[in-house]
């Protein structure tokens, strides 16, 4: 995000960073013109960041200068290795060194001085511009660290060089994620699936709580009686209830290449919470070059996300050969590809499947992205194809995921973000 008047952001024209409010902030709308003046120059100072005033004939003292100096660590340097200059002529140094101490120092500071979703973002561009991955496998540093799914997509990454040491750290910290994302996520899930399946289990002797008005009225219509203005519903048309016996199976098919991180953070959540549900029967699979079944792990997702491994390369087509194979009742399945469809393997062989399984009658979806980012880079063309086969892609958030299970397993039409405003 860039930097704008109302706190502290970048030092230097081509740097971007977090926005934030001083935490002492007057109240500028009912202050003197004299005191407004100040409060406005202060806010300028902050986001110009810069040693001296930068013109702005502002100083910054206390707290002010303590944020300043926060994030002159991070963004001070420019790419490249430039760094700014102050109001001396002199060079100025920004960087965090390469010691724990100094970060963990850091580290602290940002969350005395900023809110919990900027300092997120501080850390994130820190392990970025920084290069301080090297740092997250130490313990100490992931216990000083803010939680949060981009930085358990990197603990992942890191997985295979991680040591003993500070592998039951590092999925303490995946396990908060988690546990956070469920209960952000897993009650509307169930509900809206719920809801999904009763109605998708039609039944034609209903109790009364169960009749479907809206349908039984519709196939009732010719025994409409105009002398009495009602319709005589001779056959009556219901919800079932869904949740005696196994009604729909899922398949998450999930791409585990590096850009894909987040979204297998999220799928990993969304699949312990189907397979939650006795109504379906949940089947996740990762994949790069191999595939992986992770079904029997699914039930705990901290679990599924320390068997994958981020990186590598990507055979959609091998994926999705297995998937099929494991498909017994087409007509109630639903498969969903999560993948930005970059394919490394057999194109051809890739839409010939997808082909397949939606004339066996699948429902297949596929989703760019499984994320709060919106549209990431992705194959326009293998887009565009899968959605002449009537499996369009598109990227999906946490919140719409939900309603987009729900029409594929009712088939209806799927909630289609419009992409254009993703990007």
């Amino acid at each position: 995000m860039t930097a704008t008047t109302t706190g502290p952001a970048t030092t230097g024209p081509t740097i971007t960073g977090p926005t934030t409010t001083a935490p002492t902030t007057p109240d500028t709308t009912t202050a003197d013109p004299a005191t407004a003046e100040a409060e406005r120059l202060r806010r300028w100072r902050l986001a110009l960041g810069g040693d001296g005033a930068d013109g702005t004939g502002c100083e910054l003292r206390g707290q002010d200068a303590a944020m300043d100096r926060a994030l002159a660590s991070l963004y001070g340097q420019g790419k490249g290795g430039k760094s700014g200059k102050g109001a001396d002529g002199g060079r100025r140094s920004a960087g965090l060194g390469a010691s724990a101490p100094s970060v963990a120092r850091w580290l602290g500071d940002i969350r005395t001085y900023f809110p919990s979703s900027v300092v997120q973002v501080m850390q994130r561009d820190a392990i970025d511009r920084l290069g301080l991955n090297s740092l997250l496998l130490e313990p100490e540093m992931l216990e000083a660290v803010e939680a949060d799914v981009h930085l358990v997509g990197t603990l992942l990454s890191l997985n295979k060089v991680m040591p003993e040491t500070t592998k039951e750290t590092a999925r303490a910290v995946v396990r908060k994620v988690v546990e956070q994302l469920e209960k952000r996520l897993a009650t509307r899930t169930r509900a809206t699936l719920t809801g999904a399946l009763d109605r998708s289990a039609r039944i034609n002797r209903p109790r009364h709580r169960d009749i479907d008005w809206d349908r039984t009225i519709r196939a009732n219509l010719k025994n409409y009686l105009p002398e009495y203005r009602t319709v005589v519903p001779e056959r009556l048309i219901g919800y079932g209830r869904a949740a005696q016996s196994v009604k729909k199976e899922v398949v998450l098919c999930i791409d585990q290449s590096g850009s894909m991180a987040a979204s297998v953070v999220y799928a990993s959540v969304f699949g312990a919470v189907l397979a939650s549900m006795r109504a379906i029967d949940t089947r996740l699979v990762v994949f790069d070059t191999a595939v992986v079944d992770l079904t029997d792990q699914i039930d705990d997702p901290v679990d599924v996300l320390f068997g994958t491994q981020l990186g590598g390369g990507t055979d959609i087509n091998r994926a999705l050969a297995y998937c099929q194979s494991r498909i017994t009742r087409p007509a109630e399945t639903v498969v969903v590809l999560i993948s930005d469809l970059y394919e490394g393997g057999i194109r051809d062989e890739m839409l010939k499947r997808v082909a397949a399984m939606k004339a066996a009658g699948v429902q297949f979806v596929t989703l760019l992205a499984l994320s709060d980012e919106g549209a990431p880079a992705y194959d326009r063309e293998h887009a565009a194809a899968l959605a002449a086969l009537g499996a369009p892609a598109f990227a999906c958030t946490p919140d719409l995921f939900p309603d987009v299970m729900a029409a594929a397993i009712e088939k209806r039409p799927l909630p289609i973000p419009d992409m254009a405003e993703q990007r």
